[in-house]
This record gives C-alpha cells, sequence and structure tokens, in this order.
C-alpha cells in the first residue's frame, strides 16, 4: 500500500512541471511576435508617407507654382523687354537721327540715348583740321557709343539709340582714310579697337536707316545752324552717303527699316510721324 501512494504523489509533481512548461511558451512566443512588429511596426509606414508628402510638396513647389508664376510675370508684366530692347537709328549727318530719336522715345515711352555731341572735345578741331583729328575724333565716338551699349545691354529698359557703332567703323572711319584724312596706320589701329569691341556686343534688335539725297541733308543741316557744320564740304557728305548705302545694302546683323526723309518729313508733319511711327511699330510686332 504504501507503494502505491508514493506513485500517486509523483504523477501529480509530474503534471505541475509540464504546466509550467506550457506556461513558458507562450510568454517566449509573445515575446517573438513583439519583435517583428517593433521592426515593421508604424516606423516604416510613418518614412514612407513622409517621403510620399515631401515628394508631391516639392513637385508642387519646384514644377508647378514658380515655374508658372515666373512665365506669367515675364509675359504680362514687361513684355518689350523679352521682345527687344535696343532701337538703333542710322543715317548720314542732318538726317534727322536726333530728331525721330527724341519722338519715338515721346511716343512708345523709350529712353533715349544722344550722340554725344556737346561734349566732344575734337570736333571743332576736327571740321577746322581734319587730317590732324580724325583718329582722335573716331575713337572718341568709338568709346563713347561702346559705353551706350554696356548700359543697354546691362540694363532693363527699351532704349533707343541716335547713330550706331557700325556707322563710325564701317563708314565715317573707312571714308576719312580713303580721302586721305586718316593715315593708314592710324586707321588700321582703329579697325583692329572696333574688332575687339566688336566681340562684346550685341546687335540691335531693330535699325532704322534715314535715307536722304544731298540736298535733303544740306537743308536739315542749315537748318539747326550749328556751327561746327558750316564748314562741311559738300563731297564729304557726298562720300558718306555713298558708304551708307553700300552698308545698308549688305547689313545682315537684324531687322532693317528703311525711311525715306525725301518722302517723310517727320519732323514738321503729323501725318508723316504717324506713318513712321506706324512702321515701326509693324516692325516690332514682328520680332
Amino acid at each position: 500500500m504504501a507503494t502505491k501512494k508514493t506513485k500517486a504523489k509523483t504523477k501529480p509533481s509530474a503534471k505541475p512541471k509540464t504546466k509550467q512548461k506550457t506556461a513558458f511558451k507562450p510568454k517566449s512566443k509573445a515575446v517573438v511576435k513583439t519583435k517583428p512588429k517593433a521592426k515593421s511596426k508604424p516606423v516604416a509606414k510613418p518614412k514612407a508617407v513622409v517621403k510620399t508628402k515631401a515628394k508631391v510638396v516639392v513637385k508642387s513647389k519646384g514644377k508647378s507654382k514658380p515655374i508658372a508664376e515666373v512665365k506669367a510675370k515675364g509675359k504680362s508684366s514687361a513684355p518689350a523687354k523679352l521682345k527687344y530692347k535696343h532701337i538703333a537709328i542710322a543715317g548720314n549727318i542732318g538726317a534727322g537721327k536726333s530728331t525721330l530719336t527724341k519722338l519715338l522715345a515721346s511716343h512708345f515711352g523709350w529712353e533715349a540715348q544722344y550722340e554725344d555731341v556737346e561734349n566732344n572735345p575734337y570736333l571743332m578741331d576736327f571740321y577746322e583740321d581734319m587730317p590732324r583729328w580724325s583718329f582722335p575724333l573716331q575713337v572718341f565716338f568709338l568709346n563713347s557709343r561702346f559705353n551706350q551699349l554696356i548700359d543697354i545691354q546691362r540694363g532693363d529698359k527699351v532704349v533707343v539709340q541716335d547713330r550706331t557703332i557700325y556707322e563710325d567703323a564701317q563708314i565715317f572711319a573707312p571714308n576719312l582714310h580713303s580721302m586721305s584724312l586718316m593715315t593708314k596706320r592710324d586707321f588700321d589701329n582703329y579697325t583692329n579697337l572696333f574688332k575687339t569691341i566688336n566681340k562684346l556686343i550685341n546687335p540691335p534688335d531693330l535699325l532704322i536707316y534715314l535715307r536722304g539725297s544731298i540736298s535733303t541733308l544740306v537743308g536739315q543741316i542749315q537748318k539747326r545752324g550749328r556751327e561746327y557744320e558750316e564748314n562741311l564740304r559738300m563731297d564729304y557728305l557726298r562720300r558718306l552717303n555713298e558708304y551708307y548705302e553700300a552698308w545698308i545694302t549688305n547689313y545682315k546683323e537684324g531687322k532693317l527699316l528703311i525711311i525715306d526723309v525725301d518722302k517723310l518729313n517727320f519732323a514738321d508733319k503729323k501725318d508723316h510721324l504717324a506713318q513712321v511711327i506706324q512702321k515701326v511699330a509693324a516692325e516690332l510686332n514682328g520680332i
């Protein structure tokens, strides 16, 4: 009988051990389950959401809104600046360049840049002794117009310019040299200087050439009564006209508008000025 009792006691003691093992296993399983949750937990999902949001924000700000706004501003606020900013008026002495520069600037609201005649320290001396002062005179004009072009290119306004830098280099200087009023040494020096400058400048968006006969030019010169122009020689004006016509015939730098000042007296007749303005506007609208 004692042996039976002992067996009965050992059986119950084995059962609790089994229960403890069973109870321990769920705990370890619970720990294992918690770890994967910690790895894949909401950390990965929030990161994905944040990245998605960041991309959307960047795209909307960087590509759609600012670019659209910049384009809209460029088209609506200053269309003239994007299309053109430099209108130049060319022509022989007495053609009416300064007058038309003033009239166009007033009508279109442009900034006017004039040839620096009054402050030119060589002009009076040049008309009295052309061979002596031709080279320094042309260098002065070249430098003055080069500075004007730099201001135009850097600025944000539409500018109408009285006479171009091309006229100095391709008309006045060659004419002086051909008339033996500028030495070959000075002419070569001047030409090389212009070639260097020409690499740094842009041609005008529109060139307006005022074509006139010698009689019209002389009448205009006498009308304005500048003292230093009284000694102008007729052959000098005639040769300049020939150079102008040759230059305009071969002009390929950009848009060109030719105004015949023998037929259109824009300085004295309003209807003639209206025709010139209409022609200029039509050319600019085509740019």
